[in-house]
């Protein structure tokens, strides 16, 4: 029998990390190949974790609410298997340039702390390091290395920058987790400082975080402040806590970052009025049916425009010198979840009807509020559609979608006193607002796509039977 350890796959799309949301199985319970193990949550959705080995699970490595990084032990699985069923051992001749063995693993975290070395705290020298670390073949041989050198292994791990550590007299301690050297690192904290509260003796992230936020020590222990709480000391006014990112809001912030400094944007926006269409829109359910949603006829008349005005449904090609017009739309429909916007897509909705994009706009919204959102549904969309309206707001400067090149959206419908015919009348108005990148069209071009959109929202019934 042998242990098997399962680290955090690559989950794809340039993610490094994931968080742990619930375990779905306990020490002590058999496990078969792809058994669903932990729901974890990225910055694009909460995915199930499916056990790539069978047998008893003796370990699970970190806590509901960790942040696990690709690489990492995730659990370990007592292999009950027959030792010549087994795969060749990490490290044997079967597997040459393999990872070390756990046994190895343990034997060289023993050496180092008997050593002293800083790596067993702040780096991934001595255990296997997450996948993505880089990897380098060390100089060796005929003429391969230094005059004097000695001889070093084939695969070495570079270490990452260590955690500042003070003068202070040193103790033992234990970080056994990548997360947590990490996350101390990251944030200054040094590890002889911190009060281990693991059932093991080790440092948890919990307690990194607790050295984190503690009041700055006095200066004549020259302890170095972790930037974080040396910020509270130069704020205006006393900080409550501190609220770091979670992956999705990285990714979003990453993407709206890149969005405004890169896309040259202008907004045009006009009011157009509703009445007709809210007066129609119940006639539009099939028996037995509730009626197609606000948003499903918007984008159903906001597709037959963008056939007309197609360059606002483009891309700007990498070299940053051409336009790529596509066949059709697939339309990025933005949804306000407790995890943040997101923005699922729907493809090839130009060959949709309204009953179709309603159907589908509802599954969407449904899958995105629950997280459930698969990664492919969330890419490859060329136009956005963004109804605040459902905030409760009239407008909104809005940030394109990077790499689209537009977005559409719509107020709150409200009654309003509106001229008709050179009398007042309540009518249901509502605020349309196009942001647009500027380097793709001028700003006829997307006046007269927005007009052509309030023209078939005024008048339903002139796209019939095209809706």
């Amino acid at each position: 029998m042998s242990t098997r350890v399962f680290n955090l796959p690559d989950l794809g799309e340039g993610l490094t990390e994931a968080a742990l949301v619930r375990w779905m199985v306990s020490v002590g319970d058999t496990v078969s190949i792809d058994q669903p193990i932990a729901e974890v949550e990225t910055a694009k959705s909460i995915v199930e974790l499916p056990s790539p080995y069978a047998g008893v699970v003796v370990q699970l490595h970190g806590a509901e609410g960790d942040a696990l990084l690709t690489g990492s032990p995730v659990l370990e699985v007592l292999d009950e298997r027959a030792p010549e069923a087994a795969e060749p051992a990490v490290g044997s001749p079967e597997s040459p340039g393999a990872p070390p063995s756990p046994d190895e693993e343990r034997e060289a975290y023993r050496h180092e702390e008997r050593a002293g070395s800083g790596n067993v705290l702040i780096g991934y020298g001595t255990g296997r390091g997450p996948a993505k670390g880089r990897r380098r073949r060390a100089r060796g041989g005929i003429g391969g290395g230094r005059s004097g050198a000695t001889s070093t292994p084939a695969l070495v791990h570079e270490a990452p920058a260590p955690v500042r550590i003070s003068d202070a007299p040193r103790r033992t301690v234990a970080v056994r987790s990548p997360i947590v050297r990490r996350l101390a690192r990251e944030l200054g904290v040094d590890p002889h400082r911190v009060r281990a509260t693991g059932s093991d003796g080790a440092i948890t992230r919990a307690d990194v975080l607790r050295a984190a936020d503690a009041p700055r020590a006095d200066a004549s222990e020259g302890t170095q402040q972790d930037p974080v709480t040396a910020g509270a000391h130069t704020s205006p006014l006393p900080v409550a806590r501190v609220e770091r990112f979670s992956p999705l809001r990285r990714v979003v912030s990453e993407t709206l970052s890149r969005s405004r400094a890169e896309i040259p944007e202008a907004t045009v926006w006009v009011d157009v009025d509703l009445t007709e269409l809210w007066e129609l829109r119940p006639l539009m359910a099939a028996d037995g049916e509730r009626p197609p949603s606000l948003t499903a006829i918007l984008a159903r008349y906001t597709l037959l425009a963008l056939q007309q005005y197609p360059i606002l449904a483009s891309r700007l090609a990498p070299t940053g010198d051409a336009i790529e017009i596509y066949e059709g739309a697939n339309l990025g429909i933005a949804v306000d979840t407790s995890r943040g916007l997101m923005v699922p897509v729907m493809r090839d909705a130009h060959a949709m009807s309204i009953a179709e994009l309603d159907r589908e706009l509802r599954s969407l919204s449904a899958t995105a509020r629950d997280g459930r959102t698969p990664p492919e549904q969330l890419r490859g969309s060329t136009f956005t559609l963004n109804n605040y309206g459902g905030l409760g707001v009239d407008g909104s400067a809005a940030i394109i979608n990077h790499p689209e090149v537009a977005m559409l959206g719509i107020g709150r419908v409200l009654e309003r006193a509106w001229v008709v015919d050179g009398r007042v009348q309540a009518r249901r108005i509502a605020q349309l607002s196009l942001v647009f990148d500027h380097r793709v069209c001028d700003g006829g071009y997307a006046a007269g796509f927005l007009r052509a959109v309030v023209d078939l929202l005024e008048h339903p019934m002139r796209a019939y039977p095209a809706v």
